[in-house]
């Protein structure tokens, strides 16, 4: 572009020193000629003009072409550079991403619950005719929320292996056992059975259960049986996370 608009100039140039020249000419004295001088050969200054405007021409066009390289280098650079640094961005975005992944993943791995059967005063519950849910009110821990003290359930928050175990306070009499059973949905698992006309006893049970998440794992009192408790908390029902698969 540059070499493109200095060659109008250039001849401009050139043109305007021919005329001069001929303007020169034209005035020089008769005398002169007459003494031996020869007028100035405008063809002649022409050509060298014309020499030098192709001279500066090659020197504009290699600097030009070295402008080229040079811009070229430089935008591959910055090609370069800019894609590096889309890459740190992604990475930092990836990175990110895991770390907040990690987090949750370690929030959800906390799953934990203890709770007993009484809040506080002696408790009896049953008998009755039919098998009847449990709601363990008093809670010592729960780790990630995952149990419900209003309900006595436990909700899976996350596909794993879950370790479950319960003990059953026992207050002896003479027709009505002491007996509870662990559910996984409708499923029965296992019971924990006491009987004894008279004192107290206890029975215990547990399991390590695979549960999907919304899995839901709760307790029930057998029908025709009794539970006991106070602020000893002889009944209890826990469990936690052992690893997620």
């Amino acid at each position: 572009m540059e070499m493109t608009m200095c060659f109008p100039l250039l001849l401009l140039i050139c043109s305007l020193s021919t005329a001069q020249l001929q303007s020169d000419n034209e005035i020089v004295p008769h005398h002169a000629e007459s003494q031996g001088g020869e007028p100035t050969n405008v063809s002649e200054h022409q050509q060298t003009c014309l020499q030098h405007i192709h001279a500066v021409l090659r020197e504009m066009s290699a600097s030009l072409a070295e402008q080229r390289v040079e811009m070229r280098h430089l935008q591959r650079e910055n090609e370069v550079q800019a894609a590096e640094l889309i890459t740190v961005k992604a990475r930092s975005y990836v990175t990110e991403n895991q770390v907040e992944a990690l987090k949750r993943d370690a929030e959800v791995k906390q799953v934990a619950f203890s709770a007993s059967l009484s809040l506080g005063s002696v408790t009896t519950i049953g008998p009755f005719n039919t098998e009847t849910n449990l709601v363990f009110r008093y809670v010592f821990s729960n780790i990630g929320n995952a149990y419900n003290p209003n309900t006595g359930s436990f909700i899976a928050p996350v596909r794993g292996s879950y370790h479950f175990e319960f003990y059953i306070g026992a207050n002896g009499h003479s027709s009505h056992p002491s007996a509870a059973a662990l559910f996984k949905n409708r499923e029965r698992v296992c019971t924990a059975w006491e009987h004894q006309p008279s004192g107290y006893g206890t029975s215990a049970n547990g399991a390590t259960l695979l549960l999907e998440v919304g899995d839901v794992v709760f307790l029930r009192l057998i029908e025709n049986s009794r539970i006991y408790d106070s602020d000893n908390h002889y009944s209890t029902f826990s469990g936690h996370l052992l690893f997620t698969m």
